[in-house]
């Protein structure tokens, strides 16, 4: 099989293992406080990716990858998994899913303005049409549906986006895996203080799907999926492999109405493949 194909096939496990974190979450926030969960979580995945380094003896980072290591940890370990929990107490995963669809967008931003791109014009023309669509389903809803949880996860997706090309940066120097477990030990000595003061007074009464939840996307949103994915972009190109986050909002929402048994309505769907499209037409003129 070669390279390039091992790398789409990398990239959709890793966006298929993502589709799962919003619907896990969900989960697990019914049970645990959002900033236990955030520290919980990249604490159990710092501490699996620690062992991976020393088990295969990588090398430290050069200092001139500390600040760029900074940035993954900062919105891939951090913002994203805080925001999207504290999203996801006012909002379903089903109606965030919907602004998963601007990933992409926002990972190709990031990209032009770290990576010294020069897009056409076409390609802004997307962007706005993708942000426009975003903010006209958060007004459909109505301003008193859910305004607190919409702007949380606006602010998750600019902090992912941010991660996500950071990391596709690194991945050239460190390689895939090695990205996100430096990141999660680097993050290691704020998010273990912040899980222990914030860990609940009593486990009593916490049940399975809560466990299941946490479990989930500590060991796979928060490591496994980014082995993949990082490992993805490396083998088949950035630009290729990142068109793969499209497809995650479908599986997200399928996720959603299966386990959770929300309900899918048909404007979130409509939203969801508007936002998609906007995105793909965006990544075809990136360049």
């Amino acid at each position: 099989m070669e390279r390039t194909t091992r790398g789409w096939l990398n990239g959709l496990a890793g966006v298929v293992i993502f589709s799962g974190s919003l619907p896990a979450t969900r989960l697990a926030v019914g049970a645990f406080d959002p900033v236990f969960l955030t520290g919980a979580r990249a604490v159990l995945a710092a501490l699996l990716g620690g062992a991976l380094l020393l088990a295969w003896r990588q090398r430290r980072p050069a200092g001139q990858d500390l600040v760029p290591l900074a940035l993954v940890a900062l919105g891939c370990v951090v913002a994203f998994p805080l925001l999207t929990a504290l999203a996801l107490q006012h909002i379903t995963s089903a109606h965030a899913m919907v602004f998963i669809g601007a990933l992409p967008l926002a990972t190709a931003v990031f990209a032009v303005l770290r990576g010294g791109e020069r897009p056409r014009r076409a390609f802004w023309l997307f962007s706005m049409l993708g942000s426009g669509l975003i903010a006209g389903y958060a007004l459909v809803q109505g301003v008193d549906a859910a305004p607190v949880g919409d702007a949380l996860m606006l602010a998750a997706i600019v902090a992912c986006g941010l991660g996500y090309a950071e990391g596709a940066r690194l991945t050239a120097r460190l390689g895939g895996w090695q990205v996100i477990s430096w990141a999660l030990v680097l993050s290691l000595p704020v998010m273990l203080p912040l899980a222990w003061l914030t860990a609940p007074a009593s486990l009593e009464g916490i049940q399975a799907p809560a466990w299941l939840g946490l479990g989930y996307v500590s060991v796979f949103s928060m490591l496994v999926g980014f082995v993949f994915w990082y490992r993805g972009l490396a083998q088949g190109g950035v630009a290729a492999v990142s068109q793969l986050q499209l497809l995650q909002p479908f599986f997200g929402l399928t996720l959603a109405a299966l386990l959770l048994h929300e309900q899918v309505t048909w404007l979130m769907q409509v939203a969801a493949v508007a936002v998609i499209g906007c995105v793909a037409g965006a990544r075809r003129f990136a360049r």
